[in-house]
């Protein structure tokens, strides 16, 4: 028999879930609703009318196919780069010593201190010196590694044991190989957590895209949402399509990687 006490956890994940994802579903359901029902009231959850008129105004009104092509090159390059210089830097935190290395790991922490509005000016003033203003390299580069990243890689492969390192290391193999051949294996859940939240981040990044891209054939998913709002209407019913769109990209990667997330913590006997 159910205790009393999980019947009411279980009450409050019911709620919890249901407040995440009623918005969430509201949208997706909003965008099949001709614009007649998006303004009745009271408002309806299910269309009367299902249409998928939305979606070909979307389409029409700009180059969608395009902007989806754009943001998807930007966020898995900038997620490839992410965790391969994320997973190096917490490889030579977690199993390296050299000098300063503390002090460098806590001032690269500190920086998680500061706003990105503060340093939006110097850093765009260096994309301009490099020439990397209105390209999609100039959104890329910038974050490609982030404190954040080498922190979760580093905590996590300090709880690998030296042990099989050392066994490696006496059977003759390189740092390159324990790298390739141990550390990443048995990183597999946290890269692929680093691989999502990366992805996620990129994909739905907005401000520092909208100051480095003026071209709208560059335009990334996010700033093209954007341009549904005028200055006196708001296009609703294309504005819920295309977003419902933007959202199957980062459902596709979460499903995926959660799979490699599961099986990494099986396989590995290893707590993160």
């Amino acid at each position: 028999m159910r205790s009393p006490l999980r019947t009411v956890k279980a009450m409050g994940v019911l709620v919890a879930v249901a407040i995440f994802l009623v918005p969430v579903l509201w949208v997706v359901l909003s965008a099949f609703k001709p614009g007649s029902e998006l303004a009745t009231y009271p408002p309806r959850i299910l269309p009367v009318h299902w249409t998928l008129a939305n979606f070909s105004d979307g389409f029409r009104f700009g180059n969608f196919a395009r902007y989806f092509l754009n943001s998807g090159f930007v966020a898995v390059t900038s997620t490839v780069l992410s965790v391969v210089i994320s997973t190096m830097a917490g490889f030579a935190f977690a199993k390296f010593r050299f000098p300063g290395r503390d002090v460098i790991f806590f001032a690269m922490l500190a920086t998680l201190m500061i706003s990105l509005q503060v340093i939006l000016i110097p850093m765009f003033l260096t994309l301009k010196q490099l020439g990397l203003i209105n390209s999609l390299w100039g959104i890329i580069i910038p974050p490609a590694a982030t404190p954040t990243g080498i922190f979760l890689m580093r905590q996590y492969m300090m709880t690998i044991p030296d042990e099989l390192l050392e066994a490696a290391r006496i059977d003759g193999a390189t740092n390159l190989q324990i790298f390739a051949r141990i550390m990443i294996p048995l990183s597999v859940p946290v890269i692929s957590t680093l691989t999502i939240f990366s992805f996620v981040w990129r994909w739905n990044d907005f401000l520092w895209p909208f100051l480095v891209i003026n071209d709208d054939r560059l335009q990334t998913v996010q700033l093209a949402l954007a341009n549904f709002v005028g200055q006196y209407a708001v296009k609703w019913g294309s504005l819920l399509a295309m977003t419902t769109l933007s959202m199957l990209p980062m459902l596709v990667i979460f499903l995926i990687f959660q799979r490699y997330f599961l099986r990494g913590i099986s396989t590995t006997g290893l707590k993160a």
